[in-house]
């Protein structure tokens, strides 16, 4: 398995975050550059590069956001950050975490670990396969 295919759930964000740039695999590292819209969207793409607990050795990025007029960025930061931190806090899943795990721990009650698996759809394909260094979204929402 090539670089590319580990960090596949990032370059799929890129892609579905429309970065301008690129993902090349070259002399054993992964060089992710490019452009996007907002620092929330550079931020999304960090995040998913950093679900791989070896993103250090093998990553080399330049994200970089477009220029744009600081009333437009902050009005953009502010639609968007104020929404999704209501919404979630982040957790690192440790090694031996399980998603009823989290749950019991973080909302109080293990069979919330449906909701946890839901609002991580974009990373996750069976709530069974988790990995350390995983970073979740935990409903807030969920809370018992």
């Amino acid at each position: 398995m090539g670089l590319r295919d580990k960090y596949d759930y990032a370059i799929q964000t890129a892609k579905r975050l429309r970065m301008d740039g690129a993902a090349e695999e070259r002399d054993g590292r992964l060089y992710f550059n490019g452009t996007v819209n907002t620092e929330h969207e550079k931020n999304e793409i960090w995040n998913a590069l950093k679900t791989i607990p070896e993103w250090q050795k093998e990553i080399v990025a330049d994200i970089r956001v477009r220029p744009t007029t600081q009333q437009q960025a902050a009005s953009e930061a502010a639609a968007q950050a104020a929404p999704e931190a209501a919404r979630h806090e982040s957790y690192t899943v440790q090694p031996g975490d399980t998603l009823s795990a989290i749950a019991k721990r973080l909302l109080g009650d293990a069979n919330a670990y449906h909701e946890i698996f839901a609002a991580n759809r974009d990373q996750l394909s069976n709530p069974d396969l988790i990995k350390p260094g995983q970073v979740l979204k935990i409903p807030l929402h969920a809370r018992r």
